[in-house]
């Protein structure tokens, strides 16, 4: 919907993060706060807006890195601090102007459209709350919006109020334009409150509405309890969407799972999983305690207390407890236990036994190991990178193999074994019977 225009408010400071990573980059389900915003954003409209101010350069990288339309704009917040500040010297294209926070990830697409869809001058979000301290107070009559009273300014009658400002706008476009320039700073902290806009349209008699909104979805997220509380929610949210969906998922609120993950068809996951990126799960089971980081399982089983790093293939493949795969192509492949199979490619029918270990890293460069189709590989072999094993080969167990395996042949590599018969009554001594 091109008629509207989005501004999503990330200058803030962010100091209750205490951090040095800002704010809206802090993620949820993987993904950061302003990305997830800027998803809703982009499925309202095209025209999005961000305005920036500290770490601005870090941020603006961040968004553009996915979201290469958005135009920036950068807070002169030493002359125009406050949310009305913001806004100061920014053209919109839309007949519509809606203004959301960076910090607000859990708000839907829905929740958003649902104020530009209200026929007035301004339409506000806005809930009711039992314990409002902190937050701007809606002053309503005749079912009309009249002003919002800031915490620090309210008086003691007016913090009784317990309809609260849940801090999203839409403003049809030449009212914010006519409002923006006549807003000053003549409040306790001295700054530009878009939130004075109510009380300077209800005096030039345009119309101002609230619109009721989920208090949780529009939650603001100002430190790390609060963003430990969102995540849980989100991850709920995602979680139950999976499972009407068909997904089997065995004691839920255990389980990870990404905001990017996909799954297809039926699966299982069990307690304890994390599914990391952007990962494709079909047809499979993820087993207990699990990793799986953005990679695709079809048709596989995988665990229990199984690693697959990024960058990883696997179908039709049986994946057991205690093996780690990284960049790891893997069709028709078992590999039952305690193995570490990185940078590799294995080919249907192939036996990886206990202890196998492809050694792709030479201190300098990682390297490739190629396996082909029905190769038993004995346990406690290890295949040093790069190196090529034919089809219908054998590993003898305990062998370090260092050079290509061509096709239908044994590889054996072992030291000789030597038996020094007594030597262990000769260390040790004897003793009586």
């Amino acid at each position: 919907m091109n008629n509207i225009s989005i501004i999503i408010l990330a200058a803030g400071l962010g100091t209750r993060m205490k951090s040095t990573t800002p704010k809206v980059m802090f993620k949820l389900s993987g993904v950061s706060m302003i990305r997830h915003v800027l998803k809703q954003a982009y499925e309202i409209t095209n025209d999005v807006h961000v305005v920036l101010y500290h770490q601005k350069e870090l941020i603006q990288e961040h968004i553009l890195s996915e979201f290469k339309d958005t135009q920036i704009h950068i807070q002169d917040l030493a002359n125009f601090p406050g949310t009305a500040g913001a806004l100061k010297g920014i053209k919109f294209k839309g007949e519509k102007v809606l203004i959301t926070c960076g910090d607000m990830p859990l708000v839907s697409a829905q929740e958003l459209k649902s104020l530009c869809d209200k026929d007035a001058d301004i339409t506000m979000s806005s809930f009711v709350c039992k314990d409002p301290f902190g937050y701007g107070r809606v002053i309503e009559k005749d079912s009309k919006v009249t002003d919002i009273v800031e915490q620090k300014d309210a008086s003691e009658e007016e913090r009784k109020i317990n309809r609260v400002n849940a801090g999203c706008y839409c403003f049809k476009r030449e009212v914010l334009e006519e409002i923006l320039p006549l807003i000053n700073n003549q409040n306790s902290q001295k700054e530009y409150y878009l939130t004075d806009a109510i009380k300077i349209a209800n005096q030039k008699n345009l119309s101002c509405v609230a619109v009721d909104v989920c208090e949780q979805n529009f939650m603001g997220i100002n430190d790390k309890f609060q963003l430990s509380i969102a995540e849980n929610i989100m991850q709920d949210n995602i979680k139950k969407e999976w499972m009407k969906f068909g997904i089997n998922m065995r004691l839920p609120q255990t389980i990870f799972i990404d905001a990017r993950a996909v799954f297809k068809g039926e699966c299982v996951v069990e307690e304890n999983v994390s599914i990391l990126g952007e990962c494709l799960i079909e047809e499979s089971i993820i087993k207990s305690s699990s990793v799986i980081e953005e990679s695709i399982i079809k048709s596989s089983d995988i665990g229990p207390l199984a690693h697959i790093r990024p960058k990883s293939k696997i179908s039709g493949t049986h994946i057991g407890n205690f093996v780690e795969v990284k960049k790891g192509v893997l069709n028709g492949v078992k590999a039952g236990h305690l193995s570490y199979l990185g940078d590799c490619e294995i080919d249907n029918g192939t036996n990886i036994g206990c202890g196998t270990i492809t050694c792709n890293y030479d201190g300098k460069a990682k390297h490739k190991t190629v396996i082909g189709k029905n190769v038993f590989i004995g346990s406690n072999s290890q295949l040093v990178a790069p190196v090529n094993i034919g089809d219908d080969v054998l590993i003898a167990a305990g062998s370090t193999v260092t050079s290509d395996v061509p096709s239908g042949a044994l590889a054996i590599s072992r030291g000789k074994q030597i038996n020094k018969e007594g030597f262990f009554y000769k260390f040790f001594g004897k003793k009586d019977a």
